[in-house]
């Protein structure tokens, strides 16, 4: 693959990344005119239960498989490693894509706020998780973590370089606040449907399971720092 094919392949990535991930606000937030986590007539319970089930699973195999050492040596003797971290998001895309299209209703209602106040306030702490999300992958690098400084790297032929970890704002207290957003922006919702509920059960188990790996991978990788820093710091919220 050439550089200026590998930077292209790069952006489209990052470009169908930044629609997917504008759609996963509206179907979770059950956007009116979308595909939503809550949408549809329900069918067979049982059925929907084990696709549902089983797209969240998918979801979990491609993100924990994918991330680590052995598949990532395995993928690069195959392709530019420069290209590596772009088909990553690329795989997140089709997997978030075939939720979208496949996700089943499920019937019944776990909460519903009437009061027009509180529903606001809900949708507003929502908000605010989508924002702490984006906020963090910025404090991190928003563009190696979305695999564009590698292709560019590549494209100007410079040899890439681990991003130096930084305790930036969030990261000074919270290990993973992009996790700590994800949780407030599934969870904080004036309809709480049971679709909802599984889905945000479903990923809230992924990402518990998924920090272990990653935090456990991270001590082997950076040591006694790291040991240092997990423990004057919370997982996903301060002191805790």
């Amino acid at each position: 693959m050439s550089r200026y094919l590998s930077f292209a392949y790069g952006v489209v990535c990052y470009a169908i990344f930044f629609a997917v991930f504008v759609y996963l606000v509206g179907f979770v937030n059950d956007v009116p005119g979308i595909k939503s986590v809550s949408s549809g007539e329900p069918g067979a319970a049982g059925m929907a239960l084990a696709v549902n089930v089983g797209l969240i699973a998918l979801f979990g195999i491609q993100h924990s498989v994918m991330a680590r050492a052995g598949f990532k040596r395995w993928f690069t003797a195959w392709v530019p490693k420069a290209v590596e971290r772009s088909s990553y998001v690329m795989a997140t895309n089709l997997v978030l894509i075939a939720i979208y299209l496949h996700w089943q209703p499920l019937a019944g209602q776990v909460w519903k706020v009437e009061d027009p106040t509180l529903s606001m306030a809900l949708y507003a702490l929502g908000g605010l998780g989508w924002l702490i999300v984006l906020v963090s992958t910025f404090l991190t690098n928003h563009f190696d973590l979305f695999g564009l400084r590698q292709v560019w790297l590549n494209l100007v032929r410079r040899s890439y370089t681990p991003v130096a970890f930084r305790e930036h704002y969030f990261y000074r207290w919270v290990r993973h606040p992009m996790m700590t957003g994800i949780f407030i922006a599934f969870w904080a919702t004036p309809n709480m449907t049971a679709s909802h509920l599984l889905f945000s059960l479903g990923m809230t188990l992924y990402v518990f399971i998924g920090v272990h790996f990653e935090e456990r991978g991270l001590r082997e990788e950076l040591g006694q720092p790291y040991r240092d820093y997990a423990a004057r710091t919370g997982r996903f919220l301060p002191f805790a």
